[in-house]
Protein backbone atom coordinates (compact mmCIF):
# COMPACT_ATOMS: atom_id res chain seq x y z
CA UNK A 1 0.00 0.00 0.00
CA UNK A 2 1.46 3.32 -1.06
CA UNK A 3 1.29 6.66 0.69
CA UNK A 4 1.49 10.16 -0.63
CA UNK A 5 1.72 13.54 1.09
CA UNK A 6 -0.55 16.19 -0.36
CA UNK A 7 -1.31 19.81 0.48
CA UNK A 8 -4.81 21.26 0.30
CA UNK A 9 -5.51 24.79 1.50
CA UNK A 10 -1.99 25.02 2.94
CA UNK A 11 -2.54 21.94 5.10
CA UNK A 12 -0.52 18.76 4.69
CA UNK A 13 -2.23 15.38 4.56
CA UNK A 14 -0.84 11.88 4.22
CA UNK A 15 -3.09 9.72 2.09
CA UNK A 16 -2.91 5.95 1.56
CA UNK A 17 -3.37 4.64 -1.96
CA UNK A 18 -2.65 1.62 -4.12
CA UNK A 19 0.96 1.14 -5.10
CA UNK A 20 1.76 3.08 -8.24
CA UNK A 21 -1.14 5.52 -7.75
CA UNK A 22 0.84 8.10 -5.78
CA UNK A 23 1.28 10.52 -8.69
CA UNK A 24 -2.36 10.25 -9.66
CA UNK A 25 -3.54 10.93 -6.09
CA UNK A 26 -1.17 13.91 -5.91
CA UNK A 27 -2.68 15.29 -9.15
CA UNK A 28 -6.19 14.84 -7.78
CA UNK A 29 -5.24 16.64 -4.57
CA UNK A 30 -3.74 19.47 -6.62
CA UNK A 31 -7.00 19.72 -8.57
CA UNK A 32 -8.97 19.99 -5.31
CA UNK A 33 -6.46 22.51 -3.93
CA UNK A 34 -6.93 24.66 -7.05
CA UNK A 35 -10.70 24.69 -6.50
CA UNK A 36 -10.25 25.50 -2.81
CA UNK A 37 -7.86 28.35 -3.68
CA UNK A 38 -10.36 29.81 -6.19
CA UNK A 39 -13.16 29.56 -3.66
CA UNK A 40 -11.01 31.06 -0.92
CA UNK A 41 -10.27 34.02 -3.19
CA UNK A 42 -13.93 34.57 -4.03
CA UNK A 43 -15.60 33.87 -0.66
CA UNK A 44 -12.71 34.29 1.77
CA UNK A 45 -11.58 31.92 4.47
CA UNK A 46 -14.85 30.45 5.72
CA UNK A 47 -13.21 27.45 7.34
CA UNK A 48 -11.53 24.34 5.95
CA UNK A 49 -14.62 22.16 6.20
CA UNK A 50 -16.83 24.62 4.31
CA UNK A 51 -14.18 25.27 1.63
CA UNK A 52 -13.66 21.54 1.14
CA UNK A 53 -17.43 21.00 0.99
CA UNK A 54 -17.84 23.75 -1.61
CA UNK A 55 -14.89 22.40 -3.64
CA UNK A 56 -16.39 18.91 -3.43
CA UNK A 57 -19.72 20.22 -4.70
CA UNK A 58 -18.00 21.97 -7.62
CA UNK A 59 -16.11 18.80 -8.52
CA UNK A 60 -19.30 16.72 -8.17
CA UNK A 61 -21.07 19.18 -10.50
CA UNK A 62 -18.25 18.84 -13.05
CA UNK A 63 -18.47 15.06 -12.74
CA UNK A 64 -22.23 15.14 -13.20
CA UNK A 65 -21.83 17.23 -16.37
CA UNK A 66 -19.19 14.83 -17.71
CA UNK A 67 -21.35 11.79 -16.95
CA UNK A 68 -24.19 13.42 -18.88
CA UNK A 69 -21.87 14.11 -21.79
CA UNK A 70 -20.59 10.53 -21.80
CA UNK A 71 -24.17 9.19 -21.73
CA UNK A 72 -25.07 11.44 -24.68
CA UNK A 73 -21.94 10.35 -26.56
CA UNK A 74 -22.83 6.70 -25.89
CA UNK A 75 -26.30 7.33 -27.36
CA UNK A 76 -24.76 9.11 -30.36
CA UNK A 77 -22.35 6.22 -30.95
CA UNK A 78 -25.18 3.67 -30.72
CA UNK A 79 -27.23 5.71 -33.19
CA UNK A 80 -24.28 5.98 -35.58
CA UNK A 81 -23.68 2.24 -35.35
CA UNK A 82 -27.34 1.61 -36.10
CA UNK A 83 -27.24 4.01 -39.04
CA UNK A 84 -24.04 2.39 -40.28
CA UNK A 85 -25.64 -1.07 -40.09
CA UNK A 86 -28.72 0.16 -41.94
CA UNK A 87 -26.54 1.84 -44.58
CA UNK A 88 -24.49 -1.33 -45.00
CA UNK A 89 -27.67 -3.38 -45.36
CA UNK A 90 -29.04 -0.98 -47.98
CA UNK A 91 -25.68 -0.96 -49.74
CA UNK A 92 -25.66 -4.76 -49.88
CA UNK A 93 -29.20 -4.71 -51.23
CA UNK A 94 -28.26 -2.19 -53.93
CA UNK A 95 -25.12 -4.16 -54.79
CA UNK A 96 -27.25 -7.29 -55.16
CA UNK A 97 -29.69 -5.49 -57.47
CA UNK A 98 -26.84 -4.07 -59.55
CA UNK A 99 -25.30 -7.53 -59.80
CA UNK A 100 -28.63 -8.96 -60.99
CA UNK A 101 -28.99 -6.19 -63.60
CA UNK A 102 -25.44 -6.74 -64.84
CA UNK A 103 -26.00 -10.48 -64.99
CA UNK A 104 -29.20 -10.01 -67.02
CA UNK A 105 -27.42 -7.52 -69.31
CA UNK A 106 -24.58 -9.98 -69.81
CA UNK A 107 -27.05 -12.73 -70.73
CA UNK A 108 -28.81 -10.43 -73.19
CA UNK A 109 -25.48 -9.43 -74.76
CA UNK A 110 -24.53 -13.09 -75.00
CA UNK A 111 -27.87 -13.92 -76.63
CA UNK A 112 -27.44 -11.04 -79.10
CA UNK A 113 -23.92 -12.21 -79.84
CA UNK A 114 -25.16 -15.75 -80.46
CA UNK A 115 -27.91 -14.44 -82.80
CA UNK A 116 -25.44 -12.25 -84.69
CA UNK A 117 -23.10 -15.18 -85.05
CA UNK A 118 -25.93 -17.36 -86.32
CA UNK A 119 -27.12 -14.66 -88.72
CA UNK A 120 -23.67 -14.14 -90.23
CA UNK A 121 -23.16 -17.84 -90.98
Amino acid sequence: MGQVSVTVNNRNYTVACDDGQEDHVAELAQYIDNHVAELSTSVGQVGDARLLLMASLLVADELSDMVGRVEQLDKDVAELKSTQSETARKSNSVEGKVADILENAAKRIEDMSDRLETATK
